[in-house]
Formats: structure tokens, C-alpha cells, sequence
């Protein structure tokens, strides 16, 4: 299968380490055919997701999950996950963090893949939705943002 092309490093800090398993071997099960080469997933802080969306993005608060891709031949690129936005976006959807990191994964994998939910026309929704779906997964952030469901603070 194409898919198990795809390698996932996870690094967390040790409180989320427990949450966090099995998210790699996941993401490259559910993750499209065309997903190949490597790809770092960071779990951080609050705070630091705060630096990086203002550094990146010019929006000084954090948010849920920011992608860096990659220009280089066999790195997809960087997901980067805000825990304290995941655990509280988790509390309100009434799932766990562990499914709330994989919809996370899965939205941040998407965005690597050259995914725009705001240019593209709902391309990428509807990705979101049929993989999801695949996986098991509840509503993706697109679905939650559309129905304004999102519930904390997170400005998307």
C-alpha cells in the first residue's frame, strides 16, 4: 500500500506521551495514497503555539494545529499541535484527546499535502470528511468551524 511510504515522528512532553501513542502508525494507515516521505508531528505548549501563530501567521494567540510543508525531496513537512487548545476542544466535543490529536493530524497532514480550506473550494472538506469517515473519527475542524462548534477560545 502506497500509504506505508509515509513515516510519522510524534514528540510530546512526557505529561501527553500516553495520549499520543499509536498517532503516528495511525496517521500513516488513514493518510492518502499520495502522502509520501517524512513527516514530524510536535505536540507544545500553548505558549509556544502562541509565538509560532504570531511569528507565522501575524494572530498573537494560539491556535489548535499550524503546518510548515516542506520544499525538500522526502520531508512532507512539520505539524504542530497546541495541547492545552486540544484538550479543551476534546472536553467540548466530548471525546478524548487522543481522537482530538488525530483530527488534528489528519486536518495539519491535509494542509502538507497542499490543502487550503479557504481557497479551494471545499476540496479540502470534503478530504477531511471522507477520511475521517474512513477512520471512525467525529466532525473534523472544517465541519466544527462551519457549524461553529469549536467551543473555546480558538479563532479560526
Amino acid at each position: 500500500m502506497a500509504a506505508a511510504r509515509l513515516h510519522v515522528s510524534v514528540t510530546s512532553p512526557d505529561s501527553s506521551r500516553a495520549k499520543t501513542q499509536g498517532l503516528g502508525p495511525w496517521l500513516r494507515r488513514i493518510a492518502p495514497a499520495r502522502a509520501k516521505g517524512d513527516l514530524c508531528i510536535a505536540i507544545v505548549s500553548n505558549r509556544r503555539m502562541r509565538s509560532l501563530n504570531r511569528q507565522f501567521r501575524g494572530k498573537d494567540y494560539a491556535t489548535d494545529v499550524l503546518s510548515f510543508p516542506s520544499d525538500s525531496r522526502g520531508f512532507l513537512g512539520d505539524i504542530v499541535i497546541a495541547a492545552g487548545v486540544a484538550a479543551a476542544q476534546a472536553k467540548c466535543a466530548k471525546h478524548s484527546l487522543a481522537t482530538e490529536l488525530k483530527v488534528l493530524s489528519l486536518h495539519g497532514l491535509l494542509h502538507l499535502l497542499g490543502y487550503d480550506h479557504d481557497a479551494d473550494e471545499g476540496r479540502m472538506a470534503r478530504a477531511e470528511a471522507r477520511l475521517r469517515k474512513k477512520a471512525g473519527l467525529p466532525g473534523g475542524l472544517i465541519e466544527r468551524a462551519t457549524e461553529g462548534t469549536y467551543g473555546t477560545d480558538n479563532k479560526r
